[in-house]
């Protein structure tokens, strides 16, 4: 693409918006001067800025490769959110970060190793959506929907997820971390190497979920209800488990570290946990039973 050419492109447009230099810039999050820059020809934005420049100067991508003086207007959410399309190929690898997406539609949408960080999206749909590989962090998504959305390998830390919801999503090496989880709902989720460390999830809803290979360490699940469900190769090690019921639950080769050595408060804290009618691996259930845990109401298989 000529130089001369964007930079002029990029000046009609922010002209048609009623945009000055410095308010496209603080949209950007870049300096004036750069924006003064391109419109000059003497430098080039980056394909994926070109990408976020198209978005906020309501045109097409295309406006910048041809003679297009302005092609149809991208799409916008109810919410009035304008979001690129997701069939564009130029666009595989936009992020998201800083962005105000509150309530914005993503269900469906393919979208690869994207990065969410520090961006509003609070009631956003994400439905549907693969968004393998892609990061959130520091983000308010209070309220969102992920049902059936396909988080394998993708990272959420230090995010708000308060009331978000998780119907029969995929979490495959997803990693929880440090995370606002009250009132998140998980539902017939397989949760399988999944990390969900220095959480609290004292008032996480858990319901008909399978869980293989997670790591709970250094999270707080006091007063949890895990009643019937299933956990496999799990780790409890160094994590609050005052008043957790386990009740008619499955625990297969699981581990119950103590925070540091074995203290009459980690034994409370462990006589507290209600196994009544689960089924417990021998090793487990010896295990369990060497640190005093009620097993009366318990079947070692």
């Amino acid at each position: 693409m000529e130089t001369k050419m964007i930079g002029s492109k990029i000046a009609l447009a922010r002209k048609k918006n009623n945009l000055s230099q410095a308010q496209l810039a603080a949209q950007l999050f870049i300096s004036p001067q750069a924006v003064g820059k391109w419109e000059r020809g003497e430098s080039v934005p980056d394909i994926l800025t070109i990408g976020r420049i198209a978005a906020i100067l309501d045109v097409d991508l295309n406006y910048f490769a041809g003679d297009t003086v302005q092609p149809a207007q991208p799409k916008e959410t109810e919410h009035g959110n304008r979001l690129p399309d997701p069939t564009d190929e130029r666009l595989l690898h936009t992020g998201f970060s800083g962005s105000d997406l509150a309530g914005s539609d993503f269900a469906g949408v393919k979208a690869h190793k994207r990065k969410f960080y520090g961006s509003a999206l609070a009631g956003a749909d994400f439905s549907g959506a693969d968004l393998s590989g892609s990061s959130f962090r520091a983000c308010d998504a209070q309220a969102a929907c992920f049902d059936k959305a396909n988080l394998t390998d993708c990272t959420l830390s230090a995010t708000r997820l308060s009331g978000a919801s998780f119907d029969k999503t995929i979490l495959l090496r997803t990693r929880f971390s440090t995370s606002d989880l009250a009132g998140a709902r998980f539902s017939g989720v397989q949760f399988r190497d999944v990390q969900l460390a220095k959480t609290d999830l004292r008032r996480t809803l858990f319901e008909n979920c399978h869980f293989s290979g997670v790591d709970f360490s250094a999270s707080d699940l006091s007063g949890l209800c895990l009643d019937g469900q299933a956990f496999t190769g799990v780790r409890f090690d160094k994590t609050a488990l005052n008043g957790v019921s386990f009740k008619g639950a499955t625990l297969l080769n699981i581990s119950f570290r103590s925070p540091l050595a074995l203290t009459n408060k980690y034994y409370r804290a462990l006589q507290t946990v209600c196994f009544d009618g689960a089924q417990i691996d021998k090793l487990s259930y010896a295990a369990l039973k060497g640190l005093g845990v009620d097993l009366s109401k318990a079947t070692a298989v």
